[in-house]
């Protein structure tokens, strides 16, 4: 049996998570008054461009709702794309300082200070991302994907056909690299496994983001790269659903049909307050940021019916050595 342990360190916050409720972001009484006031935070070490990108990327869109201006309004004033400019508002794109400081003329911002924090800002936005030397076996839809998840405070998932990439072993995910990939040469494979082994990192750092995963029981009874190698996963999941900061629970066949049915679903909420949540729906040949502030409140809902519907976490090392003994004894 080989289990791979994520931290013993006593840093890691040991606060309760309390269920569903505890996972609702409350809206911020109060917004950031200048850009200054809505720079990262201390400990955004780990992020890359994303905490910049989604914080500038939010202030504009404040400061351009400020003055009444559409998105299309906007767009035309500074001569500028409007699927552009939209993408800049919701931090999936970089940066250029010339329309940035545009955008902060249109929207009469004018405070040196604010200038220059937000410019500071579309600097630290274009930085290369961790993933950079990964490029050659990540697809462009995936980038702000990654940025979201090294950022994120929180995360929440549903799981479906898989055991969630965050918690794969490494022989599990070759295994599931191999069925997605079967073409790809040994060095891309080997490649694709380190990004996902780099990903896992954000679990073992000091201040690890909280892992809040729900797994169908479909994907701990399919077989995936053999017994061997599905007992492994199972004994590694029992290992970290025991650490504070990762909760897992199952969903089991007898729940019958469910509110995600369509499909895998992640959502991520950044530490730093006035961040909307961030929703990422992972398909087959790409992946879908829904950002419609209703979408978002959907599928935060679908979540929280989830959490619901599966079984207690308390119960998933019961669970999980019961469908090991059963299934891959």
């Amino acid at each position: 049996m080989r289990i791979t342990r994520l931290t013993d360190d006593p840093s890691v916050s040991t606060e309760p998570w309390t269920g569903p409720a505890a996972a609702r972001r409350a809206e911020p009484e109060t917004q950031p008054e200048s850009l200054s006031a809505a720079g990262p935070g201390p400990d955004t070490a780990h992020a890359g461009h994303s905490v910049p990108r989604l914080l500038l990327g939010e202030r504009l869109r404040r400061l351009r709702e400020a003055q009444y201006l559409t998105l299309e309004e906007a767009a035309e004033t500074i001569r500028l794309p409007i699927a552009r400019l939209g993408l800049m508002e919701v931090g999936r794109t970089s940066f250029r300082p010339r329309d940035v400081s545009d955008l902060l003329t249109a929207y009469d911002v004018h405070d040196d200070a604010d200038r220059s924090t937000a410019l500071s800002l579309a600097e630290q936005a274009n930085a290369p991302g961790w993933w950079a030397p990964f490029r050659d076996v990540t697809p462009g839809w995936l980038h702000s994907y990654l940025g979201l998840e090294q950022a994120a405070g929180l995360i929440r998932s549903y799981e479906v056909q898989f055991v969630p990439g965050l918690l794969q072993t490494p022989e599990y995910a070759r295994a599931v690299i191999v069925l997605g990939h079967g073409d790809a040469s040994d060095r891309q494979l080997r490649r694709r496994a380190e990004l996902r082994a780099r990903r896992q990192r954000i679990l073992r750092r000091p201040r690890p983001p909280h892992l809040w995963a729900v797994i169908d029981e479909a994907a701990l009874r399919r077989p995936i790269g053999g017994p061997q190698v599905m007992r492994d996963q199972l004994e590694h999941l029992i290992a970290v659903s025991e650490l504070p900061h990762i909760t897992l629970q199952v969903l089991p066949f007898a729940a019958g049909g469910h509110s995600a049915a369509g499909g895998p679903v992640a959502l991520l909420r950044m530490p730093q307050q006035g961040l909307p949540d961030r929703v990422y729906l992972e398909q087959l040949l790409d992946g879908h940021y829904p950002e419609d502030p209703e979408d978002i409140r959907y599928y935060r809902q679908v979540i929280d019916r989830l959490v619901t519907t599966a079984e207690p976490p308390a119960r998933t090392g019961e669970l999980l050595r019961g469908i090991c003994e059963q299934g891959w004894g």
